[in-house]
């Protein structure tokens, strides 16, 4: 194996069974992931500078083809069912060598990087990648390592994203050729399959739903968070696409992160190190701060183009309605620093109300929040799932069901002991239609 860019030390990959790739691109930078792209015909850049991709048959997640292994460690733990759906060790096993050997005499892409801004219960995590820009995608999304750090990298955690494997269902115990599988004993989540970069995000995050509450005691939250100059931290709750990003890109106040958060002793602290928002549609002047993020070290998936091929068009929606933008949280203007806020004083609740029935703005009490919460009455909005092409009535439990491995109601217990033990003021905004639609 040939070793090339900022390679650690211990520069091996054996660990995981990838020994036999014929080059590891190790933690390149994102000017040479994207020369990577361009020159591997891959991607275009944007007049504003930003790499435009596009991610291939799936422009979103597919929860139907996630799993995680079912064993000692998960068996008692895990809230198993049409979610959480078990894969037999053995089958993980196999689908492991199977990309492994797929993997073998060609080129990776290696970051190490971080989860967590709360160095109490950081997870250290290697991405190795097929493309270039998806290791774009890691290093935007993913916190980002110091020097020293990446020389002596001590992943906890890997990710083997391998989009050009085909697993196959009677051997790996999947549904078709896609899959998203997560070894909580092994510290492992293999991706085949598919090129959707929001599998890897979300495989993490499943990781850290699970982590953080059994090893830690912190309550993790989709969500996203921002902070007035006074230092009053806000937080909202919903599914992909309902405007956590949107909402918490308020130029009156500090942006912590847009998606995923955990809340612990000290307060609420970012996941990631990036933002991913939704570009349909977008707008210069509704939206100024996702806009003006669209610069170079951006990258966009699957936008639609003007005349000039590179202008992109964010009206145009016929590769899919989940047009998508990822970014370093500092392409943001006055985001957070170091990820991390005090304890909220006010937590929204963002129902997409694909019917039109609930108000556009409702204060509830405890119990209230917590029906609310478990429930999860929302809509899953155009494209961020596979087959989803309208918004669909869901109840989706903890405004994230297909992120969460534990019961609902380990979620919410811990939300409530949060809101008593702070105070905290609970809304329900609708961000969907009122008035009956």
């Amino acid at each position: 194996m040939k070793h090339v860019g900022n390679t650690p030390i211990d520069a091996s990959l054996d660990a995981v069974k990838l020994g036999g790739v014929a080059r590891a691109h190790w933690n390149l930078p994102p000017a040479k992931l994207i020369l990577q792209t361009l020159l591997r015909g891959e991607g275009v850049l944007t007049n504003a500078g930003a790499l435009a991709v596009t991610t291939g048959a799936f422009t979103g997640r597919s929860p139907k083809d996630r799993f995680l292994v079912k064993d000692n460690l998960t068996v008692d733990a895990v809230d198993w069912g049409e979610i959480n759906q078990p894969m037999d060790e053995k089958c993980f096993d196999r689908l492991h060598e199977d990309i492994a050997h797929h993997l073998k005499g060609r080129s990776v892409f290696v970051r190490d990087a971080a989860v967590g801004a709360d160095t109490t219960s950081q997870i250290k995590t290697r991405v190795i990648t097929e493309k270039a820009w998806a290791n774009l995608f890691v290093s935007n999304m993913f916190i980002r390592l110091d020097e020293e750090d990446v020389l002596v990298p001590s992943p906890e955690w890997t990710i083997i994203c391998a989009p050009s494997y085909n697993a196959k269902p009677d051997v790996h115990g999947c549904r078709q050729g896609n899959v998203t599988a997560v070894n909580f004993s092994k510290k492992l989540i293999l991706i085949a399959g598919s090129a959707y970069t929001g599998e890897i995000k979300k495989g993490m995050f499943s990781v850290m739903n699970f982590v953080l509450p059994t090893l830690h005691k912190v309550f993790p939250m989709h969500c996203s968070c921002n902070v007035s100059e006074a230092g009053d931290t806000a937080v909202f709750f919903g599914l992909s696409g309902t405007g956590k990003t949107t909402l918490s890109s308020d130029v009156n106040r500090k942006l912590i992160g847009d998606d995923e958060h955990g809340w612990g002793q000290n307060g609420v602290f970012n996941m990631e190190g990036g933002c991913y928002a939704k570009t349909i549609n977008l707008d210069a002047e509704r939206e100024p701060q996702i806009y003006n993020a669209i610069k170079f070290g951006a990258m966009l998936e699957n936008v639609g183009f003007q005349q000039d091929g590179v202008t992109p068009d964010y009206s145009d929606s016929s590769v899919t309605e989940n047009t998508r933008v990822s970014y370093p949280i500092t392409h943001i203007s006055g985001s957070s620093n170091d990820g991390t806020g005090a304890h909220p004083k006010d937590i929204f609740f963002l129902t997409c109300d694909a019917f039109g029935v609930l108000p556009p703005i409702s204060r509830l009490d405890s119990g209230q929040a917590m029906y609310h919460f478990l429930s999860g009455y929302t809509a899953k909005v155009a494209g961020t799932e596979v087959g989803v092409t309208e918004p669909q009535a869901t109840f989706s439990a903890c405004f994230g069901a297909p992120f969460m491995p534990l019961p609902p109601t380990d979620y919410a217990k811990m939300l409530a002991e949060k809101i008593e033990q702070h105070g905290v003021r609970i809304w329900l905004v609708n961000t969907g239609w009122t008035g009956g639609g």
